[in-house]
């Protein structure tokens, strides 16, 4: 069985999605979230079923369309998740128009949340100014901004990634140099840390801002 949770309003969609899994979830289901930081090994094996004991699940797909390989995986078995008896649930932000209607013929159900029309707010790349100058209020205050505005955590880390290879291109001096690339190293990391300490991005991207 399938459900399916979109819109640019990410903090309603999860909410729904999580209220979702929640009542979902029997007392012993066990729930597995995939998201695009996984290897397209990952979802084949969530797609797989429960395992040799057939434990009861849940299975989450965040955002996995992003990656390529794990689109095509993800699309081509949208008919046998559909007649699982398992639950599934896929959470995408925005996508395309073809995908939505493919996905959508095969959920049982489908809800968006989008945001109102966007207003004119604080520019993603103060951010990385607020990097390149080391100033931590900055820097929070607009990550912080960035979200609120619901912003991609995965656009955010591209624009703080960008302003860091800049800064080490750029860079005058060997102390700056020596920054530049500690911070490349840092945030080239990030998502697989991410991955492997078992919590998303954004709150990876919080203890970077923060530290």
């Amino acid at each position: 069985m399938l459900y399916f949770y979109t819109g640019t309003d990410r903090k309603k969609t999860r909410s729904a999605l999580d209220a979702a899994v929640k009542k979902a979830a029997k007392k012993d289901s066990h729930i597995v979230r995939i998201t695009d930081t996984n290897v397209p090994a990952d979802l084949v094996a969530a797609l797989g079923g429960g395992g040799m004991f057939n434990e009861s699940r849940v299975v989450v797909l965040n955002g996995v369309l992003s990656n390529e390989e794990m689109r095509s995986e993800l699309l081509e078995s949208l008919k046998r998740i559909r007649d699982s008896e398992e639950i599934f649930f896929i959470l995408e932000e925005k996508p395309d128009a073809a995908t939505r209607k493919q996905i959508e013929k095969y959920a049982e159900t489908s809800e968006r949340y989008d945001s109102p029309a966007a207003k004119k707010g604080a520019d993603i790349f103060a951010i990385a100014n607020a990097l390149r100058r080391a100033d931590k209020k900055a820097l929070w205050v607009n990550y912080q901004q960035q979200l609120a505005e619901d912003a991609a955590p995965e656009a955010i880390h591209g624009v703080l990634f960008w302003a860091a290879k800049d800064m080490a291109l750029k860079a005058r001096t060997d102390a700056e140099r020596m920054r530049a690339q500690r911070l490349l190293i840092e945030l080239a990391e990030l998502p697989h840390e991410s991955r492997r300490r078992g919590f998303e991005l954004e709150y990876a991207l919080e203890l970077f801002v923060l530290q």
